[in-house]
């Protein structure tokens, strides 16, 4: 099993691209391979990176390639994600799709071809790198197609589905041998109106991503200290193997964090350890169907010298400000020790049948009764596999109601 981390930089968090320090880079990479990651996920700006929609900037993609090398260098091996975005609450879009240039992100012919012209060069660069191991297309980048953004990007599901297999092909095209992934929140399980799909997350690029948040949905019905936090990553997981109709296909656990407006920061430790030890099958069910890494948000804490972050932003580090592990960090390291030789081998389990006559997304989310029955089981031991019945399943296009205020019985015990 892979044990790897969010590089979030201690110096200047990802401003630091501004003036790059590769010595302070060195440094951050030592201090993350002593607690046992063996790979980063790292984030460059995509408005310093191609900060006209026709300028890619050679130095800001050699910056890049350089911090992939030290990586190596550390020990660690390094996916690039591309097209930022979004971090942290922030929006980094380049001035070119934005304010008097606005251009929708998914649609526009020419704002395509230049995120393409960019994935391509940075997939040149990198992909005779050693410790480089593939691209993901953007952090979370779907969130600006989702109704709840401010200024969202509208797009259709085929519109969503075209601009994904372009980005990926792209990828694809010019780094054959890279593992190219592409990343987005849980809205695209649980959100009706989200136009980007579980069957896209589940089919296109080479590994299905989860991002683990408790404070999105979990959190705020059942409250912190709840058991089913803990069990929240382990069922995202195996919700994505559900979706797959490939059942090798592998699953990514590419953010998980312990925010504390949920997780008491003496608590963050041991938050750590039961989630890994769940995901590991350590309280039934075998290893979560497919897991091939989890990846912890973020390695360093950012400085509260920087302003206007969520207030959990600046404690979800496994390292400290002065760069030394945390009591979270230190947890880190010996689950990372522990389960390191362990691999997902498909484990004969009952399943969890979700069998309404209709069902969209909403019906598997935090707030409906599938998520209870399933959680009940594996609270008790008992960790169901997931099973849906597509045939009764409504896509964006077919649902009619987007908005369920109530639980709706779509089980079988």
């Amino acid at each position: 099993m892979k044990f790897g981390v969010n590089y979030t930089p201690r110096q200047g968090w990802f401003h630091s691209w501004l003036d790059f320090d590769s010595e302070a880079v060195r440094d951050d990479f030592h201090a993350i391979r002593a607690i046992g990651a063996d790979h980063v996920r790292i984030f460059p700006l995509w408005p310093l990176l191609q900060p006209n929609r026709t300028l890619i900037r050679p130095k800001a993609i050699e910056d890049v390639a350089t911090v992939v090398e030290i990586a190596g260098e550390c020990g660690l091996q390094v996916t690039v994600d591309v097209l930022q975005g979004h971090l942290s609450s922030f929006d980094f879009l380049p001035s070119w799709v934005t304010s008097w240039h606005r251009r929708n992100l998914f649609t526009d012919p020419d704002v395509v071809q230049a995120e393409r012209n960019l994935v391509r060069e940075m997939a040149q660069a990198l992909r005779g790198i050693p410790a480089a191991s593939g691209l993901s297309i953007g952090n979370e980048f779907f969130q600006f197609a989702a109704s709840r953004h401010p200024f969202p990007h509208k797009v259709s599901e085929e519109e969503a589905g075209r601009w994904l297999e372009q980005m990926l092909g792209t990828a694809r095209e010019e780094w054959p041998e890279g593992v190219h992934t592409h990343s987005h929140d849980d809205d695209l399980w649980f959100e009706n109106d989200q136009p980007f799909s579980p069957q896209m997350a589940t089919s296109l690029g080479d590994l299905t991503t989860v991002h683990s948040w408790i404070f999105g949905r979990v959190g705020p019905r059942l409250g912190a200290r709840a058991p089913q936090l803990v069990w929240f990553a382990r069922y995202l997981c195996e919700l994505a193997a559900a979706w797959a109709e490939d059942p090798s296909r592998g699953v990514w656990l590419q953010e998980i964090g312990a925010p504390e407006n949920y997780v008491d920061p003496e608590e963050a430790p041991q938050f750590l350890t039961d989630t890994v030890d769940i995901l590991m099958g350590e309280r039934g069910g075998g290893v979560s169907p497919g897991l091939e890494g989890v990846t912890w948000w973020c390695s360093h804490d950012v400085s509260r010298d920087l302003s206007d972050f969520p207030a959990l932003e600046h404690s979800l580090g496994l390292l400290g400000q002065d760069g030394n592990p945390k009591p979270i960090g230190e947890a880190f390291h010996r689950a990372a020790q522990r389960w390191a030789d362990v691999r997902a081998h498909g484990e004969q389990r009952s399943s969890l049948p979700l069998t309404a006559q209709e069902w969209t997304r909403v019906d598997t989310d935090a707030r409906h009764e599938y998520f209870d029955r399933w959680m009940e089981l594996a609270l008790a031991g008992d960790v169901r596999r997931i099973e849906l019945n597509r045939s009764c399943y409504r896509s964006l296009g077919e649902s009619k109601n987007e908005e369920k205020n109530i639980f709706l019985s779509t089980w079988d015990s």
